[in-house]
Parts: C-alpha cells; sequence; structure tokens
C-alpha cells in the first residue's frame, strides 16, 4: 500500500506535532510522504487530491468535503496567542505594552479607541481561520465590517495599503511590539466568548481510509504530538527555532507550552462549534458540516 501524503504547516506551532514524522528514531517518517506549505495551501493539496492528510486551518473544513478529524489534536488557544494578531503602525504613546501578552484588560479605553479609528484591514493570504476571525470579531463586537484588502504577509506594503494588518504565524511572532499597536485575536475572541479558539486540526479525505486502520492511524498522530509536547523534545525544538526566527529562548519555550494548546478537547469542541455558527451568521464562511471524527 502507498504512502500516505501529509502536507503540513511550515510554522514553529506545528512542530511539536511532527515530532515522530521528523525524527528517524521513531520509525514512523516511513509510512508518510511529507510536504510543508502555508495554511490556505494545505486546504487546497487536500481538495484537490495531491495529499492525503493535512493539518488543516478550522476554516477549510467548511469548504472541503469528505474530511474526517483525527480526534484530540489541535492547534488551538485558550488565552493569548501571540500568533494571531492585528497590527497598526499608529501606536500611541499612552498605550502600555506588555510584551508577549496582546492588550490587557486594563488598555480596553485604548483598544477600542485604536480600533474604532481602522477602516481598512490588509488580510494574510497565508491565512482562511485567522481571516474569518477577524471578520467575526469586527462584525459582531467591533463596530462592523470593514474594506478588507487580501495581502501577501509583508507588514510594511500591508501598512502602506491600509490602516491596519491581519498577519498570521511566525510573521506574527517576529513582528516588534515596540514599534506597532498589536490586538491579539485569539485573546479578543477569548474575552468576548469565553470558549478556547481553534485554529487548525488534522483531517484525512474518507478515500484515504480505505483498506487502512483509521484508528491506528489516529494513534500515530497523537503519539506524535505527545512525544513532542515531552521537556527534553520541547528544548530541542525550542534550540532550533529560536536562531531560525530571531526569538529568544524563552519567547519559543513559552509560546509553545502557554499560547498554544494542542488538545482537541471539549472546550476547544465548544469554541469551534460557535465559530462556525458566527462565521455563517456574519457571512464569513459557509455553513459546516458535522463534525466527523476517524
Amino acid at each position: 500500500m502507498s504512502r500516505l501524503r501529509i502536507s503540513a504547516i511550515s510554522y514553529l506551532n506545528t512542530a511539536p506535532l511532527m515530532w515522530d514524522f521528523e525524527h528517524a528514531e521513531t520509525g514512523q517518517g516511513a509510512d508518510f510522504e511529507i510536504s510543508y506549505t502555508i495554511p490556505s495551501a494545505c486546504a487546497e493539496a487536500l481538495r484537490a487530491g495531491a495529499a492525503d492528510i493535512g493539518i488543516i486551518p478550522a476554516a477549510a473544513y467548511t469548504t472541503v468535503p469528505d474530511l474526517v478529524i483525527i480526534p484530540d489534536v489541535a492547534i488551538a488557544a485558550r488565552r493569548a496567542v501571540r500568533s494571531i494578531l492585528l497590527v497598526s503602525k499608529n501606536a500611541s504613546e499612552n498605550v502600555r505594552k506588555v510584551p508577549g501578552a496582546g492588550i490587557s484588560r486594563d488598555r480596553d479605553q485604548d483598544k477600542n479607541e485604536w480600533v474604532g479609528q481602522v477602516r481598512t484591514v490588509a488580510l494574510d493570504t497565508s491565512s482562511m481561520t485567522s481571516v474569518a476571525l477577524a471578520k467575526i470579531l469586527f462584525a459582531k463586537w467591533l463596530g462592523g465590517a470593514r474594506d478588507y484588502k487580501p495581502m501577501a504577509p509583508d507588514l510594511d506594503s500591508m501598512l502602506d495599503a491600509c490602516d491596519a494588518a491581519l498577519l498570521i504565524g511566525d510573521p506574527a511572532l517576529q513582528v516588534d511590539r515596540t514599534r506597532y499597536f498589536t490586538f491579539d485575536l485569539a485573546e479578543e475572541w477569548v474575552s468576548r466568548t469565553g470558549k478556547s479558539f481553534v485554529f487548525a486540526f488534522w483531517a484525512i479525505r474518507k478515500q484515504a481510509l480505505a483498506g487502512r486502520d483509521g484508528e491506528e492511524i489516529a494513534e500515530i498522530f497523537k503519539k506524535s504530538r505527545d512525544h513532542g509536547l515531552a521537556p527534553k523534545k520541547l528544548e530541542a525544538i525550542a534550540q532550533e527555532w529560536a536562531p531560525r526566527l530571531g526569538l529568544t529562548l524563552e519567547a519559543v519555550r513559552v509560546y509553545l507550552t502557554h499560547n498554544i494548546h494542542y488538545y482537541l478537547d471539549p472546550p476547544c469542541l465548544e469554541g469551534l462549534e460557535l465559530y462556525y455558527r458566527l462565521g455563517a451568521e456574519v457571512g464569513a464562511l459557509p455553513p459546516a458540516p458535522e463534525l466527523r471524527f476517524i
């Protein structure tokens, strides 16, 4: 039987999930063919049949047919995530910056004033889920829809064209927060809804399961997550990625252990269902099919 083709996302936050597939001592890499891309292209690879399994943006589940979800594994957030940011160069001197924490609750007045001044938003074309999240937040709680412009994730170009820019993933982590006003979308979602937010999860095409043990496949992905989150493995990831991204070791450690939540648990499923409902309600997403698991 041919190897299953995995489409993965080339961001720091997927590194723990990919541990067993990237390290020969586990033996799992031989069973899979892996390619790396950006979230939106990962979803397209599944849609086109160029991949069998993908760490898909949550939004893609509403548009790619015939998928089943690998349970219990996700890229999610229960607080500020640091890698999904609305960024503006119009930072006010009286706004107190809190490095790595987004916008604190004692800055609501400054935040609301700033968001109210945003009329145009450049949307990172690498993203699907975060684009819909931004549209939900604006439509439901931040004064209504804005003028949106899809753009490649180049912050200078985005802010030359628009009042604010949505950045995701590693480029968002690399934003110098002393130079810009930053607005953490996961933090805002949790504050507004009381729910966790799910950015991505593993999904597999139904056709690819033919003749295979789905539960066995799911267990492989869960074990890879568990191994990648072991303290020694997390430290190895931090040592590799910190110089690659120009971040401190501590910033990477905190991101992987505090900002990202790697479990598709009941609170995350509740947040995911709400995201789909609100996304359809404001026209940011088509209606989502029922969640189907291996």
